[in-house]
């Protein structure tokens, strides 16, 4: 069984953003040869996340206008007391930081529309990171 990790880094742009990772991670496979086995995504950011949607612009509006309305940004946070990002933990502890994808015959299992993007709720930022784990034969 080979065990394969490397990181995905890239600068975010906007305050609020959706930044499509999936070719970065399907780089990132191929280079394993792994053929059989599993993905393993992991943002180590405590106001970042990863979720895996359509990449549609409109669609991707909606998301982000959802989670806004979900946890506002200004909503009396005791956290905002030291660090004005609570509405950003908040829904990182909500939507997660990891995520899990079956890879076969060398490609990951994601669905017809499916595409894999990490969540900046804290930017811009120069630098975020995600670790990138592929676990198989």
């Amino acid at each position: 069984m080979k065990v394969w990790t490397k990181e995905i880094t890239f600068p975010t742009s906007k305050e609020i953003e959706l930044v499509n990772i999936t070719s970065e991670v399907e780089k990132i496979l191929e280079e394993s040869e792994v053929k059989e086995g599993i993905c393993i995504l992991f943002a180590p950011h405590a106001t970042g996340m990863l979720i895996i949607n359509e990449d549609e612009p409109g669609l991707k509006e909606d998301i982000l206008q959802s989670l806004q309305r979900l946890i506002p940004k200004k909503a009396n946070y005791r956290h905002d007391e030291i660090d004005d990002n609570a509405f950003s933990h908040i829904l990182s502890a909500l939507i997660g930081t990891e995520k899990a994808i079956p890879v076969k015959n060398g490609r990951l299992q994601l669905g017809t529309w499916q595409e894999i993007f990490f969540v900046e709720t804290d930017g811009p930022r120069e630098r975020r990171r995600v670790v990138v784990t592929i676990i198989g034969n």
